[in-house]
């Protein structure tokens, strides 16, 4: 398997912008509000924190098999970023096996948005050689089973963490 880069992703209103470095001060203040931390743990990141988190994450996984796809979600009406997805794609026995993730900061939840990105994101992978997409989700967080669901995937009984592993196979 090749290494894949994030590429920007356009949806109906959304900007899915490759993670640059230069993002951690706005993304510090979306992702500020500690109730986001919930059921993924520890803390909101000050902005030089988030700068470093962000300069290890664009560097790219030490595994060369190993893809590490990140991006900001940009509002496009109101030309602000509220939030981020990731997608992580790695060898499996069956082909590239992707693992996602979302977080969309407290003002903007309720629009839709994480679900946008996520669809977003997810026909994005269709179109990249990946077999199989899945996430981790809190059994009590329903708005990421929202969004789970409504970006294709199911739950299976297979548990990671806590969490409640969610699948989607992309067919060719």
């Amino acid at each position: 398997m090749s290494t894949l880069a994030a590429q920007p992703i356009n949806t109906s209103r959304l900007d899915l912008l490759p993670l640059h470095v230069e993002h951690a001060e706005e993304m510090a203040a979306v992702l500020s509000d500690p109730a986001l931390h919930t059921f993924i743990g520890g803390t909101p990141d000050t902005p030089q924190a988030l700068r470093s988190r962000y300069q290890r994450m664009t560097a790219g996984s030490p595994d060369p098999a190993v893809s590490w796809l990140n991006w900001v979600i940009r509002l496009r009406d109101e030309s602000c970023l509220t939030g981020t997805v990731q997608a992580t794609v790695s060898p499996s026995g069956h082909g590239p096996l992707t693992e996602i993730a979302w977080v969309v900061g407290t003002p903007w939840q309720g629009r839709g948005i994480a679900t946008e990105a996520a669809r977003g994101l997810v026909a994005w992978l269709g179109q990249q050689p990946v077999h199989t997409v899945i996430a981790h989700i809190h059994p009590e967080h329903r708005a990421s089973a929202a969004v789970a669901t409504a970006a294709g995937r199911t739950p299976t009984d297979e548990w990671h963490e806590d969490e409640i592993r969610w699948h989607r196979s992309i067919r060719r």
